[in-house]
């Protein structure tokens, strides 16, 4: 306990660095050299010094002779505690970042799977894009045959009705229609003559020779119809039907079939007027 009290007196503390201080310097003494060092030291511009006497000043609370003789211990033992919770918390964040990383490497594969989905959808794409193109183009070909095609029938056939209308029976009365489809198959039988100048010689002549079949059929009904309206003239005063005059018209095309209605017409004349003669 003396010694303890010794030791632990300011004033013999302060007697022993002034008598140091007062000493003859003795350049090679190592406890000299420590004092000078000390003494010479500005603790205002050493910052590192300041900063662990406040970290020191945490835990050293009390300044006795057993707390100096322990503080390398327990500042060894707080380096070791706050090591240990450094690795706590490091190992923590390492487990974050090695979470981080899986789910990274998932999203990284994600996008290589997405990548090569749409690498592969591209090259979907863009085949069906040259397949719709090329159907476009197609397609556009043909619109444009078929509209050479329409054109090429409405210049060069009869419709439908048209078709009727010259093939109708024969009771079937002799109407306007008659004549402007018959009229049409003489135009259609001139203009495919332009067919037999070009590379359509075989179309050409298939085309003529149907209308060629169906101006007969239709004068040879128009003839008939004509016979049938002239043998009626047999009243002795009678009016001619319109019809009929522009039947006898079209029949000039034909002069066979033109003569023999005219005579058709004469006979039934004058077997009028002999009837008509004849009556008191």
């Amino acid at each position: 306990m003396m010694a303890d009290t010794k030791a632990e007196n300011p004033s013999d503390t302060s007697n022993l660095i002034h008598n140091s201080c007062n000493a003859t310097p003795q350049p090679n003494n190592p406890l000299s050299r420590k004092l000078n060092k000390i003494l010479e030291t500005r603790l205002d511009n050493d910052k590192e010094m300041l900063e662990a006497l406040k970290a020191l000043s945490v835990f050293f609370t009390e300044n006795s002779l057993r707390t100096r003789r322990n503080l390398r211990g327990d500042i060894e033992r707080r380096s070791l505690s706050i090591n240990e919770e450094f690795v706590r918390i490091f190992k923590d964040v390492k487990e974050e970042l090695e979470s981080v990383h899986e789910d990274v490497q998932a999203m990284s594969s994600c996008c290589d799977d997405m990548t090569n989905r749409l690498k592969a959808a591209k090259d979907q794409t863009q085949d069906l894009i040259v397949k719709t193109n090329k159907l476009q183009g197609e397609n556009h070909r043909l619109e444009v045959r078929a509209q050479v095609a329409q054109a090429f029938l409405s210049k060069f056939q009869l419709s439908s009705e048209e078709m009727a209308t010259l093939r109708g029976a024969r009771e079937v009365p002799i109407t306007e229609d008659f004549f402007r489809a018959l009229s049409r198959v003489k135009h259609i039988h001139e203009d495919v003559k332009i067919l037999l100048r070009t590379n359509q010689q075989t179309a050409g002549l298939e085309i003529m020779e149907q209308m060629a079949v169906l101006q007969e059929t239709s004068y040879e009904q128009l003839y008939r119809w004509s016979q049938n309206e002239c043998r009626g003239l047999t009243q002795e005063t009678c009016d001619i039907a319109p019809v009929l005059s522009q039947a006898m018209e079209a029949l000039q095309d034909r002069p066979v079939l033109y003569k023999y209605t005219l005579d058709e017409f004469g006979t039934a004349r004058r077997c009028a007027v002999v009837r008509g003669s004849s009556t008191p």
